[in-house]
């Protein structure tokens, strides 16, 4: 009997291991297949949110192309040429599309990508003359921001949007008086007298400072010059305008910086006349967004000890 109580016993454990065995195997597939579920219902979610749900139109109604430009303007930055041009040119070349909306919130940056982005804008007006281009300003569209916006067929503002800034600075900091303090002799050795332009560990070179302020007006004179074009008789000049300044937007319309107030769904109502808006910006993954804040970090951090041109 004692055998065969034993028998039992064991039988019973092992079916009952078995039975606990099975219910974490169909746990765990159970979390597998729901893991699954939410991976494909986040995938569904990033689509959705970085291209926009357009809607099925079978007689092709047209619609506003929206491109953002939000942020500093900069090589490695979340606003550069490369991300606003291929927007451009995909919203352009879209059959679709009536108008082009572009939503600027910046203070500036890099002049060359702001060149580049205005150039560009130019050439697709031109191509595209049946497509106005439209700039939409929401807090600040201010130097390298305006050089962009001042490209655009019409400028619409908020009355409390801060615009202007037509000017260029070049920053950097000297470290001559600190290595004095600590003992620390500067050596600098170079194969051709202005190769050490503008060192931030030697005494400021009075020659070099006036090549610097040549090269500053310079660039000052282009982005007058493209404001100039850009705006035409719309542009009412006071002797601040391009002393660097800015201005509510409401002022600006009266100075003819910009030319009326609106938003980006008030222009595709009421100016576009195409209710429907697509958004066509080029937005970074979560990969991409890390290397260019790296990159914007470093060069930031470079940027401290050498000078550099911007339009902020």
């Amino acid at each position: 009997m004692a055998d065969d109580s034993n028998w039992e016993r064991k039988t019973l454990e092992k079916v009952a291991l078995a039975a606990v065995g099975e219910q974490r195997r169909a746990r765990r597939w159970g979390i597998f297949f729901k893991l699954l579920g939410f991976a494909y219902v986040t995938i569904l979610l990033a689509v959705w949110v970085d291209w926009g749900v357009v809607s099925p139109d079978a007689k092709g109604a047209k619609h506003t192309a929206l491109v953002e430009m939000q942020g500093v303007i900069q090589v490695k930055g979340d606003v550069n040429a490369d991300d606003v041009l291929g927007a451009l040119q995909a919203a352009f070349n879209d059959k679709r599309t009536a108008g082009v909306v572009l939503r600027i919130n910046s203070p500036g940056g890099s002049p060359t990508q702001a060149g580049i982005i205005a150039d560009e804008m130019r050439r697709l007006r031109a191509k595209h003359a049946d497509k106005p281009l439209y700039v939409v300003v929401e807090d600040v569209c201010a130097s390298g921001g305006y050089y962009v916006a001042s490209a655009a067929d019409k400028i619409f503002v908020n009355k409390a949007s801060l615009v202007g800034s037509i000017g260029v600075l070049m920053d950097g900091f000297g470290f001559t008086g600190s290595l004095d303090k600590l003992g620390v002799e500067r050596r600098l050795l170079t194969a051709g007298q202005n190769k050490g332009f503008l060192d931030p560990f030697s005494p400021q070179n009075e020659r070099h400072k006036a090549h610097a302020q040549g090269m500053l007006d310079e660039i000052h004179q282009q982005f007058v010059d493209v404001v100039r074009t850009g705006r035409g008789q719309r542009l009412k000049e006071t002797p601040e305008m391009f002393s660097g300044l800015m201005w509510t937007g409401a002022k600006s319309i009266e100075l003819g910086l910009a030319d009326d107030f609106g938003t980006v769904d008030s222009v595709a109502r009421d100016v576009i006349k195409a209710e429907e808006i697509r958004d066509y910006t080029m937005k970074p993954n979560l990969a991409e967004k890390f290397a260019r804040r790296f990159g914007a970090e470093v060069a930031a951090g470079l940027g401290g000890a050498f000078a550099r041109f911007s339009l902020h």
